[in-house]
């Protein structure tokens, strides 16, 4: 069994005193490794805090998805310049028609969501809640990783024929149906009545989240077959008298007027000649992610008469970017947190270069009882890996606190791992052993009886 020598013992009990005796003065040594070693965990837990929120966005949107939005507000030109420019062309905006024109055209295409949303409410014994309506396709599911918790998805009959039949998100589910089985029960949507078939299980998203990838909370809507709501309830491709004349003064380029008491979001609407509001489309290969949306793009292009009145994301590589972006700033932090530490080491050493010369007597009193240089080097060695361990102790709690009030007070997320306590507690006790050799051989080398000499 290893025993430690009774000599090495005996510099350490030298050593404990030594800094018990001047508690000030190794507290303000200690400071800098104090502050080190909290701003390392500190920096740590926001670091793996951004890189969990990214991984959770990514199973949000999906893997190897590529995401077209229909731009519903063109820039517009006043009537009386119009001779002047040319023809404004006329699009038919996006349709299900290009769903299906990409199914059979792009190769390397593993699933094809297409969405349709509308603002509704939800009506059930006589409590009235504003919700959304999301017309899709049992694809969209997948795409976005959500499970049924309770019933089952629509079948092809449901999407065939346009069934009334509906899944709800879990927060739907909790607020009309709290203490019964959903399933089977109707509930009224707009204006149409809808039977739930399925419930789809809590999906837990961060306000941050949902702001940052520009999707809606899950857990609010209510999903039916995308045939039902072209059918039932909106179909924007669907010409009528309003709409016709709305396309001749838009294909001529003129503007429509609003009408008072018109809010924002109902002008849009108005204006909104798209059939689907959203598009996914998920591709084999991560690889194939940039050219099969350089395709998209012109194909959308061409389907549309040059009319660019969408938008085509890519959104794992605008997460990728931001990953990147967040591992920059964390070397920035990484940079600060370890020059904090070498300015606490730094601060060791000269405190104690400077404690060596109020010692010498202390030195000489060892000296002449029988001590060796070895032993006083081993009692400053001992007294610096003291200051800094305690030191790293204090910055451990200091920065876990800190870790905890970013995570409260400033919304940031923060995962506070093992391994960088045990890695800025291990650099902390490394700085005061390397910083703690000039001062031990310094004091090693002083000559008590010279020093004498000259008081």
């Amino acid at each position: 069994m290893f025993q430690i020598p009774p000599r090495v013992l005996a510099n350490l009990y030298v050593a404990i005193g030594a800094v018990l005796t001047n508690k000030v003065r190794s507290l303000l040594t200690a400071l800098g490794i104090i502050f080190g070693v909290a701003a390392v965990i500190a920096m740590l837990a926001i670091g793996n805090g951004a890189q969990q929120e990214i991984l959770a966005q990514i199973k949000l949107v999906g893997v190897n998805n590529i995401v077209i939005r229909p731009i519903v507000e063109q820039k517009e030109e006043k009537v009386e310049t119009q001779g002047k420019q040319d023809k404004r062309k006329f699009s038919p905006g996006l349709t299900v028609r290009d769903v299906r024109n990409i199914e059979q055209n792009v190769p390397g295409i593993t699933i094809l969501s297409p969405e349709i949303i509308l603002d509704t409410h939800v009506i059930r014994d006589g409590v009235r809640r504003s919700a959304k309506l999301v017309g899709v396709e049992p694809a969209y599911f997948n795409v976005y990783n959500l499970e049924l918790g309770e019933g089952k998805m629509f079948n092809a009959d449901d999407r065939i024929s346009g069934a009334a039949v509906c899944v709800v998100g879990y927060s739907i589910k909790a607020r009309f149906f709290p203490t019964e089985n959903a399933l089977g029960k109707r509930i009224k949507v707009g204006d149409q009545w809808l039977t739930i078939v399925g419930v789809l299980r809590e999906r837990a998203v961060s306000e941050a989240s949902l702001r940052k990838l520009g999707i809606r909370d899950f857990n609010m809507d209510i999903y039916a077959p995308l045939q039902s709501v072209l059918i039932r309830f909106k179909n924007r491709d669907r010409v009528t008298p309003s709409m016709q004349q709305r396309d001749m003064f838009r294909s001529a380029g003129m503007v429509v007027a609003a009408t008072d008491n018109e809010d924002e979001a109902t002008r849009l609407e108005r204006k909104n000649y798209h059939q689907l509001d959203r598009l996914v489309v998920q591709v084999e290969d991560t690889r194939l992610l940039g050219p099969t949306a350089d395709i998209l793009a012109r194909m959308l292009k061409r389907r549309h008469y040059d009319v660019v009145d969408y938008e085509v994301e890519i959104p794992e590589l605008l997460l990728k970017q931001q990953q990147r972006t967040n591992d920059i700033f964390n070397y920035v932090l990484g940079a600060i947190a370890g020059i904090s530490l070498l300015v606490g080491g730094i601060g060791i050493m000269n405190i104690m270069l400077a404690s060596v010369l109020e010692r010498i007597k202390e030195i000489g009193l060892r000296l002449s009882i029988g001590a060796k240089k070895s032993d006083v080097i081993q009692q400053f060695l001992f007294e610096a890996v003291m200051i800094s361990v305690a030191g790293g102790v204090l910055g451990v709690i200091l920065g876990i606190s800190l870790a905890y009030l970013v995570s409260e007070f400033a919304d940031i997320p923060t995962v506070i791992s093992f391994a960088s306590i045990v890695l800025s507690f291990g650099v902390a006790a490394t700085v005061g052993l390397v910083f703690g050799i000039a001062p031990a051989r310094k004091a090693a080398s002083q000559d008590p009886i010279a020093s004498l000499r000259y008081e």
